[in-house]
């Protein structure tokens, strides 16, 4: 497999500075009609010698009901690669706006334990920019390997679309039904093995542990100044949850993936169906997994995890 070349930051993106710096982006383009040509940044983005906070990687395992280890869950190697991967998407030669970005999926192979105290290089970059039926969506690739070694811990393929924004000659849809979950068929729930209540705090405490305070996931009034009727979960929180409670306990190398239907919007409660696959003498192998409004019966999120 052939990388791109590497630019190499001083350190850790700030996210806050990330989203700052992302609203700036975009008001100048409203207000001076910017538009960028429609390619990726060539290179990635990569930082070395990071370090998970282990006060906050502690907050986070409690935050999903569990007992906190020395290794990182999946989901949060996630959260402390996601501000490189963010610092690529803002970057000036990044065609679409990060703010308002759709997520629609995300596909991980977590290949080996990482603790806490191991230093970790982190690299992302952006590759298929595609054409979506409601819009451009574009993947974002993070790499984790043990600082100073070619080893392969995680590695996250992320996808998001950028709603409205059509890549040159491809024509606006011309007919109402054609969002981002509109291809979706009929879904018909099946007996829940878990109900999730979730708070109108949510979005606030796991961007706490996550560090992720996109507005949209905070108040209320936050996210209607984005758009939004109502705040609503992470997309990652989802995933981190039900990957707590599938393939107990984990094997060192598993991968697993989830699809985002319909946002949760808080506060909430959301009917989880989590179906798993053993060995005749009881050893995890593999899980699908799928969420749901427990009033309505939309479907929120599917996915699998498998042993490697």
């Amino acid at each position: 497999m052939s990388y791109p070349a590497a630019n190499v930051l001083a350190g850790m993106p700030s996210l806050s500075k990330l989203y700052v710096n992302a609203a700036a982006t975009a008001a100048k383009s409203r207000v001076l009609g910017l538009n960028s040509p429609m390619t990726l940044p060539a290179d990635c983005n990569e930082v070395r010698g990071v370090l998970a906070d282990l006060a906050k990687m502690t907050e986070y395992q409690h935050l999903l009901g569990k007992a906190a280890r020395d290794v990182m869950p999946s989901g949060f190697i996630h959260a402390l690669a996601f501000p490189v991967a963010m610092s690529v998407m803002v970057r000036e030669e990044f065609p679409l706006p990060l703010l308002g970005m759709i997520h629609l999926k995300n596909r991980v192979q977590h290949l080996a334990p990482v603790l806490f105290t191991q230093p970790v290089t982190i690299r992302s970059w952006a590759r298929n920019l595609t054409s979506h039926r409601a819009g451009t969506q574009v993947e974002l690739v993070v790499e984790v390997r043990a600082e100073g070694s070619p080893e392969l811990l995680w590695r996250g393929v992320s996808t998001y679309l950028a709603k409205g924004i059509f890549l040159p000659g491809v024509d606006k849809p011309a007919v109402a039904g054609t969002g981002p979950d509109a291809a979706h068929g009929s879904f018909t729930p099946p007996d829940p093995t878990g109900l999730w209540h979730l708070g109108v705090d949510t979005g606030r405490a796991y961007a706490a542990v996550s560090g992720d305070f996109n507005p949209i996931h905070l108040s209320v009034l936050s996210a209607k100044a984005l758009g939004m009727r109502r705040s609503l979960a992470h997309g990652m929180y989802l995933a981190a949850r039900v990957l707590a409670d599938v393939g107990s306990p984990k094997p060192d190398a598993f991968s697993w993936e989830i699809a985002f239907d319909a946002p949760v919007f808080l506060p909430a409660a959301v009917a989880v169906h989590i179906a798993d696959t053993q060995t005749d003498d009881g050893v995890w192998v593999s899980s699908q997994f799928v969420g749901w409004n427990a009033r309505t019966g939309r479907k929120h999120f599917s996915g699998t995890a498998a042993v490697l």
